[in-house]
């Protein structure tokens, strides 16, 4: 089962302070324009690319081999030089800055970057338009509630790979009654046994969805009202404390009776607890995705392109999915899994955690991204409310 350690938790010293690597020199991040992002396409020449994952973000079989990455290149005859070298947002930021602000080849044709570090590839100019002429399954498949990020309103320059929920996960039993909205966490017997996420891109858009923001255009007395509710709460010591994907393990052994949750390791808690609960809250909960991206100059673009296809037949969707268990991007991998004739593998049809239902649909919202004039002000808000 994966986690989501590596991806939505692990939080940057860089990005805690509302800097990039670059910033941090003194050196400004540099926009790229149209006309110096694509290099002489080697696809036809080569049958390669280079894929840049998270660690634990693709699906493996018992011997090691990735069944869907290997079905590609049988299809196509690519090799994909697959590498799981992205452990944190700011950390491959910094790793891939340097090269890209310069104009210079990144040694990668495609990679996996959560919503919000998006935001700042796509305004930098960092990443490449698609050609949507490569992408017809992503056309046609492509969950219409993942079609039009703020970031990236028309998906010109990022297909999301896998997709999730903040929500709230719960210990039903210790607590003795259902959580049902954000607000259920601030109640007096919780007192001490609540925790929240230290990132501030990951806590923020639950919170001010429990005020009744819209987190799609948020302003920023938005985002003030909310950074200051929680202030009263760490001021009143009613938070246990801030965390990043160690909120897991407070919930499992009983530190912490409920706490702000990823829907990817929900399924994975509810199996080893089954008393864990995980709730969108009756006011909403936060829809994020992880982008593919091909990054300025990259040498394979085409072949990228057609990797990024692959993922997007509902076959191959579903094998993903049932390996990884986020919410799946493409709807029609539900009826590829209904039908599967392992009894497990067709339950998986069914979990509204990969497949969220229409009502629970009806609850979710995606949050715009915060302005590069707006991070720093926040950043230095959210620090002096969370510690970090």
């Amino acid at each position: 089962m994966v986690t989501t350690l590596t991806r939505r938790s692990v939080i940057g010293a860089a990005g805690l302070l509302g800097l990039g690597p670059l910033a941090a020199c003194g050196i400004a991040p540099a926009y790229v324009p149209a006309d110096r992002r694509a290099a002489p396409d080697r696809s036809e020449q080569d049958n390669a690319l280079v894929f840049s994952n998270w660690t634990q973000y693709i699906d493996v079989d018992d011997s090691g081999n990735r069944p869907t990455l290997e079905g590609f290149t049988e299809r196509t005859g690519i090799e994909v030089a697959y590498s799981e070298d992205i452990n944190d947002n700011d950390e491959f930021f910094g790793k891939v800055s340097p090269v890209l602000a310069q104009g210079g080849d990144p040694g990668r044709d495609l990679m996996v970057i959560s919503d919000w570090m998006a935001a700042r590839y796509v305004s930098l100019g960092w990443v490449q338009s698609l050609d949507r002429a490569n992408l017809p399954n992503v056309t046609r498949y492509l969950d219409p509630q993942l079609a039009h990020p703020a970031f990236d309103r028309d998906r010109g320059h990022s297909v999301p790979w896998q997709s999730g929920i903040t929500g709230i996960a719960y210990n039903r039993k210790a607590l003795g009654r259902e959580i049902r909205s954000t607000a259920d966490l601030w109640a007096p017997d919780l007192k001490g046994r609540v925790t929240l996420f230290a990132g501030m891109d990951e806590a923020l858009g639950l919170l001010m969805l429990a005020q009744g923001a819209d987190i799609s255009a948020f302003t920023a007395d938005d985002a003030h009202r909310a950074m200051a509710q929680v202030q009263k709460l760490v001021d009143s010591r009613h938070i246990r404390r801030f965390t990043g994907n160690d909120y897991t393990s407070d919930l499992a052994s009983g530190a912490a009776v409920a706490c702000q949750a990823y829907s990817g390791d929900a399924i994975q808690l509810r199996a080893e607890n089954p008393d864990i609960e995980f709730v969108v809250p009756e006011e909403g909960g936060e829809l994020w995705s992880e982008s593919l991206m091909i990054p300025d100059r990259a040498a394979h673009k085409r072949n990228a392109e057609l990797l990024i296809d692959h993922y997007y037949q509902p076959e191959v969707a579903a094998e993903l999915a049932a390996f990884v268990q986020y919410i799946c991007p493409v709807p029609a991998a539900r009826e590829v899994l209904a039908g599967s004739s392992d009894e497990e593998t067709a339950a998986l049809a069914e979990e509204p955690l990969i497949f969220p239902t229409d009502e629970m649909r009806a609850r979710l919202h995606t949050m715009r991204d915060v302005t590069p004039a707006e991070r720093p002000e926040f950043h230095q808000v959210w620090g002096q409310v969370a510690g970090v």
